[in-house]
């Protein structure tokens, strides 16, 4: 996204991956600002970021909607939900998903031990050692049967009484468009 975008206006785009790059940012005062988010970001740190250009622009455009994807957000308000309960969180994801890194960071900056799998091949089982709860999750385009599988590693290495962890409903569907639609 954020190559994509800076290739589109490179002239008018500043990219902004901290605090820090908001507070040192140099714009004339009559500037016309506007801000956008990569949709796999850390909600909590981007929040942060927005804070602080608000603070220094006050009037500073922002998107008509909330621009980090839904699913990115429920799956961290998840990880924050489920880190009292957990001793470590296994996160199925591929190692260049923002939003599956997001989430092993969240639990990490909470304090947590969390690592990324590609798999429940990934699984190791030191990682285990001393964990009485594990917290399972995957990124936003992790499959479903990933996951399984490595609910079954973890059963296969002795886990037992998986719960669910429900925080949000995402009933969002996607419709194909017009051109493509079955008549």
């Amino acid at each position: 996204e954020v190559v994509g975008t800076t290739g589109e206006a490179p002239d008018s785009t500043i990219l902004i991956q901290s605090v820090a790059d908001a507070e040192a940012l140099d714009l004339p005062a009559d500037a016309k600002v506007a801000y956008i988010t990569q949709t796999t970001l850390s909600v909590d740190e981007t929040g942060e970021i927005i804070t602080a250009l608000r603070r220094r622009f006050p009037h500073i455009h922002a998107p008509r909607r909330e621009d980090i994807c839904y699913a990115t957000s429920n799956r961290q308000w998840a990880v924050k939900e489920m880190l009292g309960e957990i001793d470590l969180l296994l996160v199925i994801g591929s190692r260049n998903s923002s939003n599956s890194n997001r989430l092993v960071e969240v639990a990490r900056q909470a304090g947590a031990r969390s690592y990324l799998l590609q798999s429940a091949a990934d699984l190791d089982p030191k990682w285990l050692d001393g964990a009485r709860a594990v917290g399972v999750t995957a990124g936003a385009s992790g499959p479903e049967e990933l996951v399984k599988e490595l609910l079954s590693a973890l059963e296969a290495k002795g886990a037992r009484g998986i719960e669910t962890l429900k925080v949000a409903e995402e009933r969002v569907q996607f419709s194909l468009p017009r051109e493509l639609a079955a008549p």
